[in-house]
């Protein structure tokens, strides 16, 4: 990896994460994409390359949330609670079983798709009007986050961006999600890459992350993601939920459009 390479994923992470952390998703599954197609990371080196990026970003938009006081809280333990021991299980099925992508990608289109739909279109109708709380109980929500961190450690999203469409669709106000999706996006990168780390010293294969990339990209992040912090409390909870719907549609389409190829 030479340096207009680093640069190219410094100005990635960048302007994804500025996007994507007022809505609690750490921008990962977006710069997944940019990492094999453009970048030119094999498999499977991209997905601890992938959890490099959110270990080196997390702390910016973190450290924002952390001053404003919104990372107390009971939900940010749950979902740290269910997805380290997730991402570490997901991280030892993509080494040794390897699973396809292509059941991945369409499990995703699937959810995603119509959740982003759900979260746009009531939105855009009743502006005014908030929907009725409606939160899972504390039991759902950390069995949801064990799967979350499972497909975490297997395909190298941090899983803000399923666990933000899912906690927000069913009731919670995406000022309340946000912080504790970024939380446990950052604790289960640091385990996942841990772990890929110490399964590279026993298998063979690009299981090792690319550092200087995955750096590069994090540090982009890193800035991106305080700003986007910043930014959250100055947009209005049917902006960000709006925001975090069409976030939804871009990642369902996106693999909706990789399965067609």
């Amino acid at each position: 990896m030479d340096w207009p390479t680093g640069l190219l994923g410094f100005a990635a992470g960048l302007l994804i994460s500025v996007a994507t952390a007022p809505v609690g998703v750490s921008g990962a599954v977006f710069l997944l994409p940019v990492q094999v197609s453009v970048l030119g990371v094999p498999s499977p080196a991209v997905t601890p390359t992938n959890l490099l990026y959110n270990v080196v970003a997390g702390p910016g938009a973190l450290l924002r949330h952390h001053r404003a006081g919104t990372l107390r809280g009971p939900l940010t333990r749950l979902l740290v609670l269910g997805t380290v021991p997730g991402v570490v299980v997901g991280a030892v099925i993509r080494v040794f079983a390897v699973p396809g992508p292509s059941v991945f990608r369409l499990l995703i289109a699937v959810l995603l798709l119509p959740l982003g739909g759900w979260l746009c279109l009531p939105t855009l109708r009743r502006a005014s009007r908030p929907a009725p709380a409606r939160e899972p109980s504390p039991r759902a929500v950390t069995r949801l986050a064990m799967a979350v961190g499972v497909a975490g450690g297997i395909y190298g999203i941090g899983g803000g961006s399923l666990l933000g469409p899912i906690l927000v669709g069913r009731g919670m106000p995406v000022a309340k999600v946000a912080p504790a999706a970024l939380a446990a996006t950052f604790v289960t990168s640091v385990v996942g890459a841990g772990t890929y780390a110490l399964l590279s010293l026993t298998t063979t294969g690009d299981i090792a992350p690319y550092w200087f990339l995955g750096l590069a990209c994090g540090l982009g992040g890193l800035c991106g993601g305080y700003l986007g912090a910043r930014l959250q409390p100055r947009l209005p909870e049917t902006a960000l939920r709006l925001l975090l719907g069409v976030l939804a549609l871009g990642v369902g389409g996106l693999y909706a459009v990789q399965l067609l190829r």
